[in-house]
């Protein structure tokens, strides 16, 4: 299964991160999408939008205030669901992407992987 984070940081300290190397010790392919240029285990954080094949799951660590120029972008994607995780949750975006047959998670990634849900 392939998921694509968004708001991936360098930063150890934040959670896109920690769910970076989590996916990746769980076996999942990830795609990357942040603000900064740089990498992750060998994974090249994208600070554009480029289209990907496959994608499974988006996981969200971008705020509600940040999602508007990532909806169209998101849903172009055509993810089976998508992941939002604490202080990303958006009631609006959620609604539009559940009209599109995409299911939606108010959830933390870090969680289902470790309790075998995800």
């Amino acid at each position: 299964m392939k998921t694509l984070i968004i708001g991936a940081s360098t930063n150890p300290e934040r959670y896109a991160y920690k769910a970076a190397k989590s996916l990746l010790a769980h076996g999942h392919i990830i795609e990357l999408v942040g603000q900064k240029e740089g990498e992750i285990l060998g994974n090249k954080i994208n600070t554009t939008y480029p289209d990907f094949d496959e994608i499974d799951t988006v996981t969200m660590y971008v705020g509600p205030k940040n999602q508007p120029d990532l909806q169209d972008y998101i849903l172009k994607q055509k993810p089976r669901r998508i992941i939002f995780n604490p202080g990303a949750e958006n009631l609006e975006f959620e609604k539009l992407a559940k009209s599109k047959g995409i299911e939606i998670e108010e959830a933390c990634t870090l969680v289902l992987l470790a309790t075998g849900q995800y």
